[in-house]
């Protein structure tokens, strides 16, 4: 079974430096975290970058979807991107564990659960978490990292929640915070699922969701939190 650390370092330490890049996991790092969370989506050419949305607009000088950009255009325009590689060198030489959320576009889970995978694999000699929304791109992860754990993200907990991680072959499910009532968190933990909430920023929310069960918390504010993981460790 993995080890998660009680903080996550959500997009590095997103609140803190610019989101999913080098200089943000450098910092989660110096702020003490053990672990970062990462998205990994798919260029025009191919290449696994490491971006969260869909289009380029909110964190870039550029415009339009990553998916219609190839790596020579954002290398360009947008350099602070890294590709998958890069911060999977940069984590591994920080001793950070890593979680990387397949992020595809529809109709590309498959291709874009391989490609990342396919650079993990070459690069990483440790268990990574898996995770992705898309059922398709775990499925893909169960059939060539079959043991790598995997985790489930959902908005919300539904009754086709658990069915659906324990298909999968999930031992995580990660949903966001408000939606973990105590309740459903027992419900999770019943079918042996491990819990984590994303993304908890207030120290009073860390506390009332470790007390409930939860195993993880995703943070933009893992400097906030670090005394949190202390004590809960």
């Amino acid at each position: 079974m993995l080890e998660l650390p009680v903080i996550i370092g959500h997009r590095g330490a997103a609140a803190c430096a610019p989101e999913n890049t080098l200089e943000g996991f450098a910092l989660a790092a110096r702020l003490g975290c053990a672990m970062v969370e990462f998205d990994t989506r798919l260029t025009a050419d191919g290449v696994p970058i490491v971006f969260h949305d869909d289009h380029l607009d909110r964190t870039t000088a550029l415009s339009g979807p990553v998916a219609a950009c190839s790596l020579a255009q954002l290398r360009r325009h947008a350099p602070q991107v890294p590709i998958l590689a890069e911060v999977l060198d940069l984590c591994r030489s920080l001793g950070l564990a890593v979680n990387i959320e397949i992020k595809p576009d529809r109709g590309t889970e498959a291709a874009s659960a391989g490609a990342a995978l396919r650079v993990a694999r070459d690069l990483w000699d440790r268990p990574v978490l898996v995770s992705s929304f898309a059922p398709r791109a775990l499925a893909v992860a169960a059939e060539q990292c079959p043991s790598w754990p995997r985790g489930l993200l959902v908005g919300r907990v539904t009754a086709g929640t658990i069915a659906r991680a324990l298909t999968l072959g999930c031992e995580i499910v990660a949903a966001e915070q408000s939606r973990l009532t105590a309740e459903r968190v027992a419900i999770l933990k019943k079918h042996d699922l491990r819990v984590l909430a994303y993304t908890v920023n207030r120290v009073g929310r860390a506390e009332h969701l470790l007390q409930r069960g939860v195993s993880a918390l995703f943070s933009d504010r893992p400097d906030l939190l670090a005394g949190k993981s202390a004590a809960m460790s």
